[in-house]
């Protein structure tokens, strides 16, 4: 049989703040933690809350998350940002907008995707993408300030010091 890759199993995430970073995933943004095995170091696995809640993000947090400086890294490096389907729009600006989290808003030309960019805690930007046919309320915001622009950063890591 020929080799072929039948999709994405997981994304693993590095981060200096375990807590933290469960409350975004989690608490902010209604992904699930599950059973994760034990490594020997702190972590968590996050899964989307379905019947099946396969675990999409794996959580490094201690030993295997410091670099040579003793420290974990931050942002995404070369991996520009991981793409999540949501439904529910106007629901996650909302969360945002509540906790003082910073998001970007853009339209795909062409299409009916409308997407929200997001940092977490460790900067690493997430793009939630949305059918907007599925959805209701405006449209994204397209206005400067608000625009999703690619190759510009918008994370600001004094944002996470409540969580």
């Amino acid at each position: 049989m020929a080799g072929i890759i039948t999709g994405l199993f997981h994304v693993a995430i590095k981060t200096a703040d375990l807590a933290k970073t469960r409350w975004f995933y989690c608490d902010l943004l209604g992904l699930a933690e599950v059973a994760r095995p034990d490594f020997g170091y702190p972590g968590a696995w996050i899964a989307v809350p379905t019947p099946v809640g396969e675990a999409i993000i794996h959580i490094y947090a201690g030993g295997p998350a410091l670099g040579p400086e003793g420290k974990a890294p931050s942002g995404t490096g070369a991996i520009d940002h991981i793409s999540l389907t949501a439904v529910g729009y106007h629901d996650f600006i909302a969360r945002f907008h509540q906790r003082g989290i910073d998001w970007r808003e853009f339209l795909v030309p062409n299409t009916t995707y409308w997407q929200l960019f997001v940092y977490d805690p460790s900067g690493v930007q997430l793009e939630l993408t949305f059918d907007g046919r599925a959805e209701q309320g405006a449209s994204p915001d397209m206005s400067p300030g608000r625009r999703y622009v690619a190759g510009t950063s918008f994370f600001q890591p004094s944002q996470y010091e409540f969580a």
